[in-house]
């Protein structure tokens, strides 16, 4: 598998080497020359030195050849532009990073399918240490064929929570209301811009991305 990153911030780094750990084609895009001196001795990946941004310096990465592109940058704004702009050049998945719930909604509103927004699952773990219980990475507790994908609650979609009807093999976990946790059995109903957690075989997440909208926070597999 091919991947495109852009810039060089100590979570794009994280993620080259992780993707490079993995055995998988990286190729950053930074428009420092210098730096790109400097990583070139530390990372064993592919550099594109110019703006990533700009059209021409992506079409250069080669979007048809290439599995996923991710902006991760400090600025949001700048991360939301870059995937539209990649996304108009047939990448075949963009992933920004924003850290605001308003990118956030922004983001969702955009079509932008695999966003992530790490801030809340973060703010949860911490209020759980400060609560003495220890959270579970959920990668330790997913395993095989399972996956876990969740999605927003538009005002069409509210209603009796008996006649949500899931497709087979698809299940509910809980739902976060207000960034409260409540469960499936606690509510009798959904309500717009709650938060819908899904337990689903891994067959099931195109049908649910179609059926439901894209994750808010990259949980969808």
């Amino acid at each position: 598998m091919r991947f495109v990153l852009i810039g060089s911030n100590a979570l794009t780094l994280a993620t080259a080497r992780m993707l490079l750990d993995e055995g998988f084609e990286v190729v950053l895009i930074e428009r420092d020359m210098e730096r790109i001196d400097v990583l070139s001795e530390q990372l064993a990946c592919g550099f594109l030195h110019g703006d990533g941004g700009a059209p021409d310096v992506l079409e250069q990465a080669d979007p048809h050849n290439t599995d996923a592109l991710f902006s991760l940058l400090d600025n949001e704004q700048t991360n939301i532009i870059v995937a539209l702009v990649a996304r108009s050049l047939k990448f075949r998945r963009v992933i920004p990073l924003v850290t605001e719930d308003v990118f956030e909604r922004i983001a969702t509103e955009l079509g932008l399918e695999d966003t992530v927004a790490p801030n809340r699952a973060v703010a949860r773990h911490l209020a759980n240490l400060m609560k003495g219980e220890q959270s579970l990475e959920m990668s330790s507790l997913i395993h095989a064929d399972a996956r876990v994908y969740s999605f927003i609650v538009t005002d069409s979609q509210a209603g009796p929570l008996e006649e949500f009807a899931l497709p087979k093999g698809v299940g509910f976990i809980c739902i976060y209301r207000d960034s409260k946790l409540v469960l499936p059995d606690e509510t009798d109903r959904l309500e717009q811009d709650d938060e819908v957690v899904l337990i689903s075989r891994s067959d099931r997440l195109p049908e649910l991305k179609k059926r439901y909208g894209h994750p808010p926070n990259g949980n969808g597999g």
